[in-house]
């Protein structure tokens, strides 16, 4: 089936203005109802390294005492990160730097501290304390706390119990996905749940289909356990500046990424159509995708990374504090993008005087039609790299939910599919707003909507060859609208 073949699939959405004779159900170019409350877009990043994450140097044969190195691995002082933050326009940060052995009370004894500084040195941006854990069983994890008078305690508590690296020598017994299961289910008790991203869920993999790190089975058991905490991957992972520092050896691309390659500088298990992110979808499963830096070294300064915010952003719709900006990235109110290709972006899905937007469920009557309102801004003024980025396409991407999944290494949904492709001639435009609209009918079983979009003529992503400009591959995705079987 084709794109354009709404007829053979369960989700129907009439033609834009393409030609005389079908301008009827396409009127005019009306806001977007975006259900505020005096909530805007709010552009962050969550995964963020200071001078804090070091290197651990185990103890020498002369007698030298195994130590940790600071800013050997990421440079710069939390507020360096957090004035760089705003200056790329973000509005919430979390400084995530690594565990490693007895790093759970260096963190608590010095970066803290130096987090504290920064929140009072840079006021208008909302930093979040939390750190990358060494996931037992797992490759690396954001976990983020939300901002309490007991943050510093409860973050100790979890890394120096849970963190696979925390212990030196080495305890293999800590590596355990049980182990996983076990911090998961204590961090639920928390009277102040803190949020669990799998991070670069890909980069470790050896071969495709052949899992390292994190894999389908192990994001699935997160999300069994903790559905309120392990919530999502990161879909686009930092490290996108690595193609400015060639690498002839290793020979690794944007993210660091080497026998899986990024698609359009997005994690293959976002970036594939139908892959394993619409699997989760399928499920019903609130599972969303973030955008970062993953910073540690500017690439300027000889390193592989962007400032936080410099070229990708996870956009929350929130008000403007912790609280719902936390809430928001649980729930789902997110869209990532790369390049500032968008600055905001409102999905709407309307039926019977009820409505739900991204990260939303809207109960549907089976077969009854609704109506899909987007609503895009663009950009007019140049990005990081001095250009103007232009959309050229947005894809309408939906996909029927069929329940839990009898298979938890389930990595695909085959009834995803990209139904119809909207460019230039297919929106209205008013200024910097872009909006379209079309009608849908509501599938048998449930189904959800999604939105991605692009600069380049790919319809689908490509593989990123090692020395991809990313400036010239932007792409934006939305998380989904779900629509359950309902009155």
């Amino acid at each position: 089936m084709t794109a354009d073949d709404g007829d053979a699939y369960p989700f129907i959405c009439r033609r834009a203005v393409l030609a005389a004779g079908l301008s009827g159900w396409f009127s005019s170019c009306v806001p977007v109802f975006a259900g505020s409350n005096s909530r805007s877009w709010l552009a962050g990043d969550h995964h963020v390294h200071s001078r804090f994450s070091g290197t651990f140097v185990p103890a020498e044969d002369d007698g030298t005492p195994a130590h940790y190195d600071l800013g050997t691995d990421g440079i710069y002082a939390i507020s360096v990160n957090a004035r760089m933050a705003r200056k790329y326009g973000l509005s919430w940060l979390a400084a995530t730097d690594h565990g490693g052995p007895g790093q759970s009370h260096r963190r608590a004894e010095a970066a803290y501290p130096a987090l504290i500084k920064s929140r009072h040195e840079v006021a208008d941006l909302v930093q979040f304390y939390g750190m990358e854990l060494n996931t037992p069983g797992g490759d690396h994890s954001s976990l983020i706390m939300p901002i309490f008078s007991g943050e510093r305690d409860a973050l100790l508590e979890i890394e120096a119990t849970y963190d696979k690296n925390e212990v030196y020598p080495h305890d293999p017994a800590r590596d355990d996905s049980g182990r996983m299961i076990d911090a998961l289910r204590v961090m639920r008790g928390l009277s102040e749940m803190p949020l669990i991203f799998a991070n670069h869920p890909l980069r470790s993999v050896t071969d495709t289909g052949l899992y390292r790190g994190h894999s389908p089975t192990e994001l699935r058991s997160w999300n069994d356990a903790a559905p309120d905490v392990a919530v999502g991957m990161e879909g686009a992972p930092g490290h996108q500046a690595a193609v400015f520092i060639p690498d002839p050896v290793n020979r690794r691309g944007r993210g660091l990424y080497g026998k899986m390659p990024t698609y359009g500088g997005f994690d293959a298990m976002t970036a594939k159509l139908g892959g394993f992110w619409d699997a989760m979808l399928g499920e019903g499963r609130h599972w969303w995708i973030t955008a970062n830096s993953d910073s540690h070294r500017n690439y300027r300064d000889g390193g592989k990374d962007f400032w936080p915010g410099e070229y990708a952003k996870t956009y929350v719709h929130a008000r403007k504090n912790s609280a719902d900006i936390f809430d928001g990235l649980r729930t789902g109110r997110i869209f990532v993008v790369t390049g500032d290709l968008i600055s905001a972006m409102d999905l709407t899905v309307a039926y019977d005087g009820r409505h739900a937007a991204i990260g939303g469920t809207l109960p549907v009557r089976p077969g009854a039609a609704v109506t899909v309102s987007i609503r895009i801004c663009v950009r007019n003024t140049p990005n990081a790299s001095g250009k103007i980025p232009r959309l050229k396409r947005v894809d309408l991407i939906v996909g029927q939910m069929s329940g839990p999944a009898a298979d938890k290494g389930k990595d695909f949904n085959s009834s995803t599919k990209v139904l119809r492709r909207f460019f230039e001639p297919n929106w209205c435009r008013d200024g910097e707003w872009l909006t379209i609209r079309c009608d849908l009918p509501m599938p048998e079983t449930g189904g959800y909507i999604r939105l991605r979009g692009t600069n380049t003529d790919e319809m689908e992503p490509e593989p990123d060859p090692p020395d991809d400009n990313p400036w010239h591959d932007l792409w934006f995705y939305s998380n989904p609208v779900f629509l359950t079987v309902g009155a």
